[in-house]
């Protein structure tokens, strides 16, 4: 009778301890960048941003999970390039070439100047930024041409101020709300996601966009062995979700257009 009554016990210790080994080799994949909303939000966010529930759901699909972090946006590229991560969010080629990317991106990505309202400068091409002081983000890329100009002149702060870690954005708008910056560049729905948060933003102008838009993607580590798996698994749902209208309503959602982004 007592070893009866201890059966029901052993098996649910059994039960139970065949979960743990389960999920100790649950397989995950871990993803990061700085926050880029809509584009990556908060990690502890019910919406953490278009590029990690889209990561999120197309490898469930495969019984993979994926874990998104903030980190700033150098240290993610670093880690990346290690193998430490296996994917930065939002990266183009340009950011890092030697990384894995799948053949369609996620979405493309507008890069916008921004001034305060009662500048009158225009973006009118590289030719133009001279007359600007110049606000942008450590390791982003802006384009060929752009990406150019900030290399050949990140050391005069006359000309561009390069700002860093998770906060690198409110230090932009900072500086251009004291009068330390003319201009600042930025993804236009980001920016326009960061403003709408703040109680107490400074409002900006937009002084012009640069073309074409750059292709954004979920870029892997060229050192792991799994990310060319990683990079056709993603490729695949990128096709699928594109296709049977998925990864528009993810962008619905978010209250943007591929376009857009």
């Amino acid at each position: 009778m007592e070893l009866c009554s201890r059966l029901p016990t052993l098996f649910a210790l059994l039960l139970a301890g065949l979960g743990f080994a389960v999920l100790a080799r649950a397989e995950t994949l871990v993803i990061a960048a700085d926050p880029w909303c809509p584009i990556n939000c908060a990690a502890d966010s019910p919406r953490p941003g278009i590029f990690v529930e889209l990561a999120q759901s197309i490898f469930a699909e495969h019984g993979i999970q994926v874990r998104y972090v903030t980190r700033n946006w150098a240290r993610v590229l670093q880690q990346v390039r290690r193998g430490e991560i296996n994917a930065a969010v939002g990266a183009g080629r340009e950011d890092a070439p030697d990384f894995l990317f799948t053949d369609t991106p996620v979405a493309l990505s507008r890069n916008c100047f921004y001034t305060l309202p009662g500048s009158t400068w225009r973006f009118t091409g590289v030719d133009s930024l001279p007359a600007v002081r110049l606000g942008v983000i450590n390791d982003y890329s802006y384009g060929e041409l752009i990406n150019a100009y900030v290399s050949a002149n990140r050391r005069e702060d006359q000309h561009v101020q390069v700002a860093s870690g998770d906060r690198a954005l409110d230090i932009n708008l900072s500086k251009l709300r004291l009068g330390r910056l003319d201009a600042l560049v930025e993804n236009s729905w980001v920016l326009q996601a960061h403003l709408a948060e703040q109680d107490d933003s400074v409002s900006v102008r937009e002084a012009g966009c640069r073309e074409p838009d750059v292709p954004i993607y979920l870029a892997f580590s060229p050192v792991r062995q799994d990310s060319a798996r990683y990079v056709e698994l993603f490729e695949q749902g990128l096709q699928r979700y594109r296709a049977d209208g998925r990864l528009k309503a993810l962008l619905d959602a978010y209250g943007v257009e591929a376009s857009e982004l």
